[in-house]
């Protein structure tokens, strides 16, 4: 017999036992098959790319999952009320609903599309109540920023102090600013090695946000992230909530307190805070005449 080549040999030794004969035409078609199994693998192995023989594939249905959602929460009426839905979501459906219509009108991400096979893709409602992925969730916080930027993320100037103290006056706080208070908000998924720095009188990993809210709940400070292991007293030093009145950039205020003028403004605030001119806090035990005051919140 004929001295085989490489190939030949591999291909006898793989495929054939060593009497039977080999063509140069079967051997090329071999030869082509080997080549294509190893490229196959060598796909495989970089991850996926394209379609996968034996890859599973999941029918989601997102039509079927937006008329689940729809009947669930924003029919009317809804299978679930107004306390479940402010459960799920956190707020009211009105608030829901014009953040939603904002968010979708601002960036059209969020508009229900085709893909490329045709097939509608996840509803505006999806995308923004289920927080399918981190992509919708970045587009979101930035769609928000956005549009209510200008309205709420800001300090108030001299039009919005005004209006502040007008009202603060008609309700018996001259010269309320607003409440500013802290709150703790669950970490659920907080890292272990963390819980001994996020625990605090809570007994579970919190996240504290102070806040500054108006009568009409316009807050207009907000400072998250502080570890729940702080108290309001911490977070005060920490906060930049007086750093326009420290360095003298805050908007003049003016007003009246039993014939005496007063050139700046005060917050509410409980007792753990301090005792500075900017915080004003509620009598704890009222005796005598301050027991009969009552104020309209």
């Amino acid at each position: 017999m004929a001295r085989r080549s490489l190939a030949s040999r591999y291909l006898v030794d793989t495929y054939m036992n060593d009497d039977d004969d080999i063509d140069e035409e079967y051997e090329e078609s071999l030869l082509v098959q080997i080549e294509e199994e190893r490229l196959a693998k060598k796909s495989s192995k970089r991850g996926r790319r394209g379609s996968i023989m034996g890859h599973n594939i999941v029918e989601r249905d997102p039509i079927e999952g937006h008329e689940r959602l729809y009947r669930d929460y924003f029919a009317n009426p809804p299978k679930y009320g107004a306390r479940l839905f402010r459960r799920r979501f956190r707020m009211k459906q009105a608030l829901f609903l014009r953040i939603h219509d904002a968010v979708v009108a601002h960036d059209n991400y969020f508009v229900q599309r085709r893909n490329a096979a045709g097939r509608l893709g996840l509803s505006s409602l999806q995308k923004i109540g289920e927080s399918t992925a981190i992509e919708s969730l970045k587009r979101f916080v930035v769609a928000v920023v956005e549009v209510f930027g200008d309205e709420y993320l800001r300090s108030p100037n001299s039009d919005d102090l005004t209006r502040l103290l007008a009202k603060g006056e008609e309700r018996g706080f001259p010269g309320m600013l607003g409440s500013i208070d802290c709150m703790h908000w669950t970490w659920k998924n907080c890292p272990t090695a963390w819980h001994g720095m996020f625990i605090g009188h809570i007994h579970e990993p919190t996240i504290i946000l102070e806040a500054v809210a108006s009568y009409d709940l316009w807050i207009w400070h907000a400072f998250f992230g502080l570890p729940g292991s702080l108290n309001d007293i911490n977070v005060l030093d920490r906060s930049f909530v007086f750093s326009e009145l420290a360095e003298g950039r805050a908007p003049p205020i003016s007003y009246e307190v039993n014939g005496r003028s007063y050139d700046m403004g005060y917050y509410l605030a409980d007792g753990i805070y301090p005792s500075w001119a900017t915080l004003v806090k509620t009598i704890p035990a009222p005796q005598g005449r301050n027991c009969c005051i009552t104020y309209t919140i």
